[in-house]
C-alpha cells in the first residue's frame, strides 16, 4: 500500500468536522463541538456517533501512528486514533480524561462498546498512538516519547474490509477542547513482534 506522511494527502476526509479546525502539511489543529462523542449503548444505554474524525479509507492492512497534544481537563475529553468499519464496529484509543485525570484506554465497539483504561505513564499533553491491523488482529500501542511503544491492547478484527483510519477527538461534556494531531503516518503494517517495543 501506498504510505501516507501527513494528515493534508489526497484523499483525507471528515466524519463529524467541527466548527474549528485547520489543516497543513505539518498538523491538523481543531478545537471540539459540544456533546460530541462516539459510543455504543454499553452501560450508559445511549448511542452516539456525533465525534469528529479525519482519516482515510483502505482495504489492505496497515500501520497508523500519530502524536497528540491538548489540555485534557473535563469529563470524557478525548483525543486519539480511530479504526472505523461502521457506527457499530470500530476502536477508538488515546487520552480520555476520567477519574479526575487523563488516562490511557481505548474502546472496542462491536455492537456494543467495551471500554479499558489505566494510569498513563508520561505527560498527557503530548503523546503518541499507533495501531497495526494484520493477520486479523488489531494491536494498540501508546508511546510517551515516540521512540518506545509498550502495548495497549490487542484485539481480533477482520482483515480484508473497507476501514476509516485516522485521528479523533470527542467532548462529550463540553466544547472547546483544542488539539494537535502531528508526526502523521499511515502505511503496511510494520509486522513487529508483539513485544517489541521499537
Amino acid at each position: 500500500m501506498r504510505s501516507i506522511d501527513t494528515l493534508a494527502a489526497p484523499g483525507g476526509q471528515w466524519l463529524n468536522p467541527p466548527d474549528d479546525y485547520a489543516l497543513n502539511a505539518q498538523a491538523l489543529r481543531l478545537t471540539t463541538d459540544a456533546e460530541t462523542d462516539f459510543w455504543q449503548q454499553t452501560y450508559y444505554g445511549f448511542r452516539h456517533h456525533s465525534g469528529h474524525a479525519f482519516g482515510f479509507f483502505l482495504s489492505e492492512d496497515f500501520t497508523v501512528q500519530v502524536k497528540v497534544a491538548a489540555a485534557f481537563s473535563h469529563l470524557y475529553d478525548q483525543a486519539g486514533i480511530v479504526v472505523l468499519e461502521d457506527e457499530t464496529h470500530w476502536v477508538k484509543a488515546g487520552i480520555e480524561y476520567n477519574d479526575a485525570k487523563p488516562a490511557i484506554g481505548s474502546v472496542v465497539t462491536r455492537g456494543t462498546s467495551d471500554w479499558s483504561t489505566g494510569c498513563f505513564p508520561g505527560d498527557p499533553g503530548n503523546f503518541w498512538m499507533r495501531a497495526t491491523l494484520a493477520d486479523d488482529a488489531l494491536r494498540l500501542q501508546y508511546s510517551t516519547d515516540g521512540a518506545t511503544w509498550p502495548l495497549l491492547r490487542l484485539c481480533p478484527w477482520p482483515s480484508g474490509r473497507r476501514y476509516f483510519v485516522g485521528v479523533m477527538a470527542c467532548t462529550p461534556q463540553r466544547a472547546g477542547l483544542a488539539v494537535t494531531f502531528s508526526h502523521f503516518y499511515l502505511g503496511a503494517p510494520l509486522n513487529k513482534p508483539l513485544h517489541d517495543l521499537s
